[in-house]
């Protein structure tokens, strides 16, 4: 199935990256390894768990940059001369994808029993938070030429 956002992206401002996130979903193959859990722990906090089983911590790396989170794994090619009757534990290398919203950051990350546990929080700069703006009485300060503002009154 291909997603065409063409005409959507024709008539609207500012939202490219909404719609470079829909297609790149949209084209995604599908891989499923390795399985992983998105919990919302709170408001502003998020737990991504990923089970990594029979990868070190040194096999893994963790890159946060500017609303992209990837999970890698890099298992070496080591030539075991064991033979598998059967091979059903993945051993192979990974690449996971998360995409962030803005301001949320990797708090901590940490590997336990084969499942690697990434906690996220949003965390909005004071200056982006909403406000209430006190409604004050009276002319406005910037009154109208040759009319004297409250202040101009009061002195």
């Amino acid at each position: 199935m291909r997603l065409d956002l063409t005409p959507y992206r024709r008539s609207t401002i500012g939202f490219d990256r909404l719609f470079d996130l829909l297609e790149t979903s949209a084209r995604s193959s599908g891989d499923n390894y390795p399985p992983f859990n998105l919990e919302r722990l709170a408001e502003d906090r998020y737990r991504i768990t990923i089970a990594v089983a029979g990868f070190s911590r040194d096999e893994i790396e963790i890159t946060a940059q500017q609303n992209l989170l990837l999970v890698a794994g890099k298992k070496s090619e080591s030539q075991d001369n064991n033979q598998f009757l059967h091979l059903g534990i993945a051993n192979r290398s990974f690449e996971r994808r998360f995409e962030l919203a803005d301001f949320v950051f990797v708090e901590d990350a940490r590997l336990n029993d084969g499942l690697l546990v990434v906690d996220l929080v949003r965390e909005v700069p004071e200056a982006m938070k909403p406000k209430t703006i006190a409604i004050k009485t009276g002319a406005p300060l910037a009154a109208v030429e040759g009319t004297p503002s409250d202040e101009a009154k009061a002195a």
